[in-house]
């Protein structure tokens, strides 16, 4: 490879580590609102709206889609570089996070402690058990992914991208409602119901995100001249 695709390459996985990153803290930051989206009128699922889930969902599919690209073009170890850096980095803003609401608030302060506290206080708990099971779902959905890439030959980029995601997001959906509900955040009351309706989201939406995985493996497959299978070694 040239050394300007070789630059080009490691710029391309840069940049989907920052989106990745950033779309992994921000829904840490942002869980504790939820809303409800029902496009089939008043259908329920254990007494709650079809759809009631968490806002921190709504950036966390993307993170998948991250993964599994990365997985596509750069390979597993790559991919799984991005996780634990996604890791460090939500451990750092907690970090950051829990600073902030340790130092007191003046007395003209648009946001006061209290308000702080309100919104950012359960941040520690939401991370760490959004960790437990960002990071088993995480690993969970590369080991899936590169299995059915091997045994297909790196054809059939459908089958892989939604059995992996399938499988890890039930897995990361499962995990963390049930420690938010162990630890108290959330009545376990809502547990089953907030389970179903983020798997269901989440594979919705694990549909809708195919044609995306299709068209930039395609993009980037093109311009670096990359045949079916054949991945990129940015550490050679």
């Amino acid at each position: 490879m040239l050394h300007k695709d070789k630059l080009l390459a490691r710029r391309i996985y840069l940049y989907l580590g920052a989106l990745f990153i950033t779309s992994l803290v921000v829904s840490n930051l942002i869980f504790q609102k939820f809303f409800y989206w029902n496009p089939f009128g008043d259908v329920t699922i254990f007494g709650a709206p079809l759809f009631e889930i968490s806002v921190g969902v709504l950036p966390y599919p993307i993170t998948f889609l991250i993964t599994d690209l990365i997985s596509e073009i750069f390979g597993k170890k790559k991919a799984n570089q991005i996780v634990v850096a996604g890791i460090f980095a939500s451990f750092f803003s907690l970090l950051i996070v829990y600073t902030g609401n340790v130092v007191p608030a003046t007395s003209w302060s648009p946001v006061n402690d209290d308000l702080f506290t309100s919104v950012f206080g359960n941040t520690i708990i939401a991370v760490f058990a959004s960790m437990m099971a960002y990071l088993l779902a995480q690993f969970v959905d590369i080991q899936i992914y590169h299995f059915w890439k091997n045994l297909t030959k790196g054809k059939y980029l459908w089958l892989r991208n939604n059995f992996s995601t399938f499988s890890s997001q039930l897995i990361d959906t499962f995990t963390v409602v049930f420690l938010l509900c162990s630890f108290g955040e959330i009545p376990w009351g809502r547990f089953t119901g907030l389970v179903i309706s983020g798997f269901i989201f989440k594979i919705i939406i694990a549909l809708l995100d195919t044609p995306f995985l299709y068209f930039f493996v395609y993009i980037i497959r093109k311009r670096f001249k990359l045949s079916v299978n054949q991945e990129i070694d940015l550490d050679a």
